[in-house]
């Protein structure tokens, strides 16, 4: 099997060093470059700040950063012809926009969460909100670290799109992201999320289906960013070669 050639952006931040970490350690997988706002070194890898040049010896690029940071990359391996793995969340819409636009000319695969159990966990969510039906309330629970900057986070919307897609709903119209006060009662249907932030969770999200007389959970916590990145590396592998078109991790594990 010939090697994939992978390019790391943001490799000086943390999930940039689990990423440098797994494409060492991943059959399949050879470390191109790698890639950052500041020039340094990691094991003996120079770490570079031209994303163009790295493209150069690379098949595809990881990409964990930063909404604006990922769309600069991403003009760059438009213009490479390369393809791309992204993690980053937090796009507005616009900028998911123009994401899938660059999908027309590049092979993309974007989720909002790498890891291979968070992905069989939004199959479950979404097998119990197909079953379960209107009669049991759907609450998205996450919690992360004090450094995360976006809320809820990717996963939890994912969690509760695939919910509300699973009963032909959206978020947009049943989605409850705020109570403070006289909320009232529970308006029928609608997804509730909470979020909490602080000392360094890796990751926890819990969707509940609270129904008469039960509850389900259905649970996933990270202990590490090492399953983040190993789905990457999968995703890496996936993605190498394949016609252009905005693919996600449900393609890369086959759970379609």
């Amino acid at each position: 099997m010939s090697l994939v050639r992978v390019a790391i952006a943001g490799a000086s931040g943390r999930m940039g060093l689990a990423l440098l970490e797994a494409a060492a350690a991943t059959e399949g997988v050879a470390l191109g470059a790698a890639v950052d706002i500041a020039a340094s070194t990691w094991g003996g890898v120079s770490i570079g700040t031209d994303v163009a040049s790295a493209l150069e010896n690379s098949d595809v690029l990881i990409d964990f950063t930063r909404p604006a940071g990922t769309l600069a990359h991403l003009r760059a391996v438009s213009t490479a012809r390369r393809a791309i793995v992204i993690g980053t969340t937090g796009f507005e819409p616009a900028q998911l926009n123009e994401i899938r636009a660059f999908a027309r000319d590049v092979p993309i695969v974007m989720a909002p969460n790498m890891s291979v159990g968070v992905n069989v966990a939004m199959r479950l969510v979404e097998m119990a909100a197909r079953s379960l039906g209107p009669d049991y309330d759907v609450e998205v629970f996450e919690m992360h670290h004090r450094k995360k900057v976006d809320a809820p986070s990717g996963t939890a919307l994912k969690l509760g799109e695939v919910a509300a897609a699973a009963r032909s709903a959206t978020l947009e119209k049943d989605g409850v992201f705020q109570r403070y006060g006289q909320t009232g009662e529970r308006k029928a249907g609608s997804i509730g999320f909470s979020v909490a932030r602080g000392g360094d969770i890796v990751g926890d999200h819990t969707v509940f289906f609270a129904g008469p007389g039960e509850r389900i959970e259905i649970t996933h916590r990270s202990s590490s960013r090492a399953n983040y990145a190993q789905g990457a590396m999968r995703a890496a592998k996936f993605v190498a070669g394949r016609k252009p078109g905005l693919y996600d991790m449900q393609d890369v594990l086959g759970l379609r």
